[in-house]
């Protein structure tokens, strides 16, 4: 029988959907947005799977924590699977999102079977120029300034910065993507960097012998798509690339991303 239920736990709200005996898939957020920005996907996976959505610490409906460091947040993330009683999951994070999931496997290997990062940047040399409104929202000195007047519209166009193609992003994720504080999202953004300046992805992940897709838009304006190739020296990834989008595939493709999904959690 597939439900749905919302609760908070280890500091993050949690929505699950799914029966609750299906293989379970946990989706883990970006940098600022919410387990909301995973909507339509959590949808076409739930009909196969226990799909677990989380908001990290300060994003969407989840309170302000003393630390984001990217290990801190696996932590809390496995104590939460442990809480569940769930074992063997498959783990998708989209953008920095993957980062939490990479150190999820890290630190404990036994909770993950298999990884899959949509949009992650592999290393801080990958990464492109930001487009002009991102830049503005989420540095000094116009940031803090222009992110008290956020409006829906103005979040709509900063996502649609970092899209390749329109998108209609729903009215929830708007809503929660509004709701993070400007001085929690320069931490966040702060504690990614030093996660994977401090070692790549691709090096994390090469030693770990756990299945890994990497799925990236092939027109995506924030990690240049040719970096992609840098998992390359993971044994046995699988490295798609969707053609004509950009750095959301959640929202510009969710089709073609949960089958993408759905096959490599099945194989």
């Amino acid at each position: 029988m597939s439900v749905r239920d919302a609760v908070h736990a280890h500091g993050m709200h949690v929505v699950r959907d799914g029966p609750r005996q299906a293989p379970p898939v946990v989706l883990v957020h970006g940098s600022g947005a919410s387990g909301a920005s995973w909507g339509r996907v959590a949808e076409l996976l739930a009909g196969r799977h226990h799909v677990v959505r989380v908001d990290l610490p300060g994003c969407g409906q989840s309170p302000p924590a003393p630390s984001y460091a990217v290990p801190g947040q696996a932590a809390r993330l496995a104590a939460l699977l442990d809480d569940l009683g769930l074992r063997q999951v498959v783990v998708a994070g989209h953008s920095s999102g993957g980062y939490v999931a990479t150190s999820l496997l890290e630190q404990r290997p036994g909770l993950v079977r298999s990884l899959a990062l949509v949009s992650t940047g592999p290393s801080l040399g990958a990464l492109l120029p930001q487009p002009w409104l991102v830049r503005a929202l989420s540095a000094p000195p116009l940031g803090p300034l222009l992110w008290r007047l956020r409006s829906a519209a103005v979040i709509r166009k900063g996502i649609g910065a970092t899209t390749a193609r329109p998108v209609d992003v729903p009215d929830a994720a708007v809503a929660e993507l509004k709701t993070i504080a400007y001085r929690t999202f320069r931490k966040i953004l702060r504690e990614n960097s030093a996660y994977v300046a401090e070692r790549s992805v691709p090096e994390r992940l090469a030693g770990l012998g756990r299945p890994v897709l990497v799925v990236f838009g092939a027109a995506d304006p924030r990690w240049n798509p040719r970096s992609a190739h840098e998992y390359e020296t993971v044994p046995g990834v699988r490295v798609e690339m969707l053609p004509g989008v950009g750095h959301i595939p959640l929202f510009e493709a969710p089709e073609p991303t949960s089958e993408l999904l759905l096959r490599f959690a099945a194989a």
